[in-house]
């Protein structure tokens, strides 16, 4: 009480946030990491305290599944990322250029990211299924596909599947930010462009595109952490498969801790995948920095 005394008023007024992110955020982080050095399994209680230091570590790097499912999830949130910002812009653009309307265009273009990852899971595995799939119905009566596709069977269209449930969940973070963007943009460098005989395609490629890129790899920050933690879509729709071909880190995690009981090794995956989210929000923030530094020189 007497140590609560001395504290300033807006310390202790605080006091009680600190103490809620303490139990909640860094109490189970640090138990996690712990037991990431043991060789904790949830059916054997008192092998938390059975410290094994790096072994884990060393066993899973020795582990080609998964290296294979860091690779897909680097491929995964590449591919993701970069569809989603080209989608992302193309609609900021068009909502950009409407006059009437713009305001409902933005409410609607918002419905997807309200929506959860595990209902957008179940409507595309369903939209893909091979036989009541809505996908298969359209190919098969209006484009004269003779046989069904199995879209959630074969790897890469499995891979493909995924990838069109994420950007459709998620395109509308890009679209909003970089729409912002766009609305915030002076029009007097774009008028200067037009004066000077540029062309649209020039004065968005040297004018507009430079000026909207600290919002890309803003959004682009937000995106990879979620995108790095996918989970919902891929145990919904192919549960990483088939064969495990669309097995991505937090998914092998999973199966490891729940499924095979390696809670101490799973848990060592699941901080190597958060430091591959840490390395893509450094390199995007980096990238935004860059970009700030070169609107600055050039406002200059």
């Amino acid at each position: 009480m007497k140590l609560l005394r001395k504290l300033p008023p807006e310390a202790r007024l605080l006091l009680p946030a600190f103490v809620v992110i303490l139990l909640v955020v860094a109490v189970p982080l640090l138990f996690s990491l712990y037991t990431s050095f043991t060789s904790y399994r949830l059916v054997r209680p008192e092998t938390i305290w059975n410290v094994v230091w790096f072994k884990n570590y060393l066993k899973l790097f020795g582990n080609s599944d998964f290296w294979w499912a860091f690779g897909r999830t680097v491929l995964f949130l590449t591919v993701v990322l970069n569809l989603e910002m080209l989608f992302g812009l193309a609609l900021a653009l068009l909502v950009n250029q409407v006059t009437r309307g713009q305001r409902m265009l933005r409410t609607i273009m918002m419905f997807p990211m309200m929506f959860s990852p595990v209902l957008v899971g179940f409507q595309f595995k369903f939209m893909f299924n091979d036989n009541i799939g809505i996908v298969n119905h359209i190919l098969q009566n209006w484009f004269g596909v003779t046989e069904a596709i199995p879209w959630l069977v074969e790897s890469h269209l499995a891979f493909f599947s995924l990838a069109c449930a994420e950007i459709w969940n998620s395109t509308a973070v890009f679209a909003i930010l970089l729409l912002a963007g766009l609305m915030a943009m002076p029009q007097d460098p774009l008028e200067a462009a037009r004066v000077d005989g540029c062309t649209p395609l020039q004065a968005f490629r040297h004018v507009t595109l430079p000026f909207l890129m600290p919002f890309v790899y803003i959004a682009m920050t937000i995106r990879s952490l979620d995108v790095g933690r996918a989970f919902d879509i891929v145990k919904i729709m192919t549960n990483g498969g088939p064969a495990g071909r669309t097995e991505l880190i937090w998914t092998l995690s999973a199966r490891a801790g729940y499924e095979d009981a390696r809670m101490g090794y799973a848990n060592a995956m699941s901080y190597v995948a958060v430091l591959l989210s840490i390395a893509f929000t450094v390199h995007f923030f980096r990238k935004l920095n860059a970009s700030r530094q070169f609107l600055n020189e050039v406002d200059a």
